[in-house]
């Protein structure tokens, strides 16, 4: 059957009125799109846009800031930035190797006729000097890094360069802050170096972080230099300061179209040690004269054939400021110049690069061998520990202030045939004597026998073993805990009564702690140790910054005390101990006019087969109202009371001529008397044998 011609057509018109309307739908659909996205980029996106086509209108060109000061207390510069105008060269990459040595050495020349005719002739420079500055051998750079040539470039120097550029391929004159520290190297260590940001931003984590900053003013610069040990670590946000910035504006073709806006640098802020600068020196030369000393010593107590480091200490009871802190030897942190260091340098001055009060530093010897026969800056605390055994052992009720102990110089413990023998330095035999006269003697077997053998046959209390019983005391004085000082690498000390209990029994670590082994701590916690004994019980934590400024002078940031937390002993305990304290023997006190209380100490350490001697000091004066705190540590350095207790008697007497004492500074006259101290403050009299009674054979 044939199809209807009139019913086809209808059904034709049918599709296409729907064709036409899906067309006009589509259409209107499309438009009702296009009319909103219109508005969205009209009223939305349209501020962001614009502020996206100005930003790819214009650059910005950091100015690098200039770095924050830093001072001692007396607001004596430590170190300090200046900004200056630089000469930089650049070894020319597409020569061959020797082709660009050889036209370094010639700029050499070139540029060493410029500094002697143009320059400032304080800062003149050989030949030599300029070829050693370009790094030709790539001890310091690789072949694209720029080398500082020279600073503080005068106004002569700087227009005959740029007017003769073209003869002086390779050179850049750039500003920059150059950071200079004092040629008296005042607590470098503490105060830490600089490296170039480029060389640390993908190994420290601080510096990780800045890669993501947005801030343009705060965006770290490739060659801007960074702080990377110490306060200048510990501070780098705050002595850093904020870019500055040139902003101009650019054409497609990258031309510059308009005039240039500059922002300037924000200067960082200046912070104010609590070091104070001539205490500080006189400690560091007093390690310094010591160490000679006992090395050539003819005095068979006094020497110490090994010793070649000292460490010390100084901080204030009531505030916990620290006033000296001295890591001997030191160096000249101007070898970093320029954020970078020579390997001849490091090859040098590895060894004394860190702070040995708050992390393990060895002595400089021929060979990796020889330095593993040698102890590090952590050590045993030895007799130092027996003040805190004997407040541990009257608290813990293991004896009273009356009780009497017949020392007979031997201790044994341990099944028979197999027992440990505790004995006395130099085998002393003691007698009846107290807490006190324990303390003053120094008595091994009194520690051993009352305090570390009791504590263990006393057993668990209230579910803690004797050893944690120790361990808690140990923390409560910053003894294997971080003393909160904030600086970077500072070690906790090494606990080792925990695996001697382990590997022996806890009698035996509990025995050997209470004389001051099986434990080895920091100089630091050491200062704060003793700190704790003079102010009866707070442990302060360590301040290094008195103040911090900005640019102009105004106060930011004050200093506040701050206790970490308190130990609480009934007042007859501490009177025992300080009892103690003030009649041992120490050498070095002879004369003073103030009062004091000391413990001498002198730990026994097995390093490689050989047993060496740590000389170990802690002391504060006055005897009442104590007002400073000191703790010396001189690995390999024999005995205490010879090895580092004259240290501590220099920087008692500096700090008393410098700050007071009473509160008052001395400075003394030529007339001063000094037919020492009345009380209890008397230096070593007839109470010992003068021998440093702090060691014994387990010490």
């Amino acid at each position: 059957m044939q199809d209807d011609p009139q019913k086809r057509e209808i059904i034709n018109r049918r599709h296409f009125s729907f064709r036409l309307n899906l067309f006009f739908f589509i259409t209107f659909a499309l438009f009702s799109i296009l009319i909103v996205r219109l508005a969205i980029l009209q009223f939305v996106e349209g501020p962001m846009l614009s502020a996206e086509g100005i930003d790819k209108s214009t650059r910005n060109v950091p100015i690098p800031p200039i770095r924050g000061n830093i001072y001692d207390s007396t607001g004596y510069p430590i170190a300090y930035s200046t900004s200056t105008q630089s000469l930089y060269f650049t070894v020319q990459p597409e020569l061959k190797l020797e082709a660009a040595k050889d036209n370094a050495r010639v700029m050499a020349a070139k540029l060493f006729e410029v500094f002697t005719e143009y320059g400032d002739p304080a800062k003149a420079m050989t030949v030599d000097d300029i070829i050693r500055q370009m790094d030709l051998d790539f001890r310091r750079n690789n072949i694209s890094t720029p080398r500082r040539i020279k600073s503080g470039l005068t106004n002569k120097e700087i227009a005959y360069l740029m007017e003769n550029q073209a003869a002086y391929k390779g050179i850049e004159i750039m500003e920059e802050s150059v950071r200079n520290y004092d040629s008296n190297s005042i607590a470098v260590q503490l105060v830490g170096y600089l490296k170039k940001y480029k060389g640390v931003r993908e190994t420290v984590d601080f510096y990780k972080e800045k890669t993501t900053e947005k801030n343009a003013t705060l965006q770290y610069l490739e060659e801007e230099d960074v702080g990377m040990d110490g306060l200048e670590f510990m501070y780098q946000d705050v002595l850093r300061g904020t870019n500055g910035l040139k902003t101009y504006p650019v054409n497609n073709a990258e031309r510059v179209i308009g005039p240039m806006q500059i922002t300037n640098p924000q200067k960082g802020s200046d912070i104010y040690l609590t070091i104070n600068k001539n205490v500080q020196l006189k400690t560091e030369q007093a390690i310094m004269d010591q160490l000679k000393k006992i090395t050539t010593s003819s005095n068979k107590y006094e020497r110490a054939d090994f010793a070649k480091t000292g460490f010390a200490v100084a901080m204030e009871v009531d505030t916990g400021k620290i006033v000296a802190m001295a890591s001997m030897p030191d160096y000249d942190p101007n070898i970093w110049a320029g954020g970078r260091i020579s390997a001849e340098d490091y090859e040098n001055f590895s060894n004394v690069l860190e702070n040995g009060t708050i992390r393990s530093v060895y002595g400089k010897y021929d060979s990796e061998e020889e330095r593993k026969k040698h102890p590090s800056s952590i050590v045993p605390p030895g007799s130092t520990m027996k003040p805190l055994s004997v407040l541990i052992g009257l608290n813990e009720k293991l004896f009273t202030t009356n009780t009497y102990y017949n020392d007979k110089g031997l201790f044994t413990y341990g099944k028979k045939g197999y027992e440990t023998f505790i004995r006395n330095s130099q085998r002393h035999v003691y007698g009846n004597i107290d807490a006190a006269g324990a303390i003053q003697y120094s008595s091994n077997t009194f520690m051993a026998e009352l305090i570390g053998n009791r504590l263990y046959m006393r057993g668990t209390v209230e579910g803690r073993s004797s050893v944690e019983i120790w361990d808690d005391y140990m923390k409560q004085f910053g003894l294997g805990i971080l003393t909160g000082s904030g600086l970077f690498g500072e070690s906790k000390g090494v606990i080792e009564y925990f695996g001697e209990a382990e590997r022996g029994s806890s009698q035996s670590a509990l025995i050997q702690a209470s004389f001051g082994q099986q434990g080895r701590y920091t100089t630091l916690q050491l200062a704060q140790y003793a700190a704790m004994l003079a102010n009866h019980g707070k442990r302060l934590r360590p301040q290094f910054v008195n103040e911090i400024k900005d640019a102009e002078g105004n106060l930011l940031q004050g200093f506040t005390p701050e206790i970490l937390n308190e130990v609480v002993f009934r007042e007859e305990y501490w009177k025992e101990i300080e009892l103690g304290m003030s009649k041992v023997s120490s050498q070095g006190f002879e004369g003073v006019d103030y009062t004091y209380r000391r413990k001498t100490g002198t730990s026994e350490q097995d390093v490689a087969k050989r047993r060496a001697e740590n000389a170990v000091f802690i002391a504060y004066a006055p005897a009442e109202n104590p007002k400073l705190a000191v703790a010396v540590v001189v690995p390999d350095g024999g005995f205490g009371s010879y090895g580092a207790s004259p240290i501590a008697r220099q920087i008692f007497d500096a700090y008393d001529e410098e700050v007071g004492l009473n509160g008052v500074p001395k400075k003394k006259s030529a007339t001063t008397d000094t037919d020492g101290a009345a009380d209890n403050g008397t230096a070593s009299g007839n109470e010992t044998d003068g021998v440093d009674t702090a060691l014994g054979n387990n010490e």
